[in-house]
């Protein structure tokens, strides 16, 4: 029995990130940002009005939802992590973009800016090259 599932041709495999230290290293961070994101959540609840809370806290929730499960995959050595990489990295950029769109000139515009440049356009390059990664499956 024991041969049968370790020589199964429908076993995953795993490229070179899975299990390894960058591997995991990734998965942290995906899931450290995802988690980082459930206080703001919050505070988006609590000091928008609720028209617009609704919106913001809605695409929040989804970065954070995609991020730690591409994360917690990342981790668990499962391949299965693409999907949610890809998804987070559209939803980072797209939040960005949305910042810095209706951010008032001043300090909230540089507010923007500095969230764009220093931590959603960096989470979102890391999962697309994470989603555009080949599993080194053969068929």
């Amino acid at each position: 029995m024991t041969s049968t599932a370790i020589n199964s041709p429908c076993r995953q495999s795993r490229y070179v990130s899975h299990g390894t230290a960058v591997g995991r290293r990734y998965g942290r961070v995906l899931a450290g940002a995802g988690l980082a994101l459930l206080p703001w959540l919050g505070y988006l609840a609590g000091t928008l009005p609720p028209e617009e809370a609704a919106a913001w806290v809605a695409l929040d929730a989804l970065e954070a939802a995609c991020l730690l499960t591409a994360g917690t995959r990342l981790l668990r050595g499962d391949p299965r992590h693409r999907a949610p990489a890809a998804a987070a990295a559209l939803l980072l950029v797209t939040d960005a973009c949305i910042d810095m769109a209706t951010a008032a000139p001043g300090a909230e515009l540089a507010g923007a800016l500095a969230m764009a440049i220093g931590a959603e356009f960096p989470l979102a390059a890391l999962c697309t090259v994470l989603a555009a990664r080949s599993t080194g499956t053969t068929r």
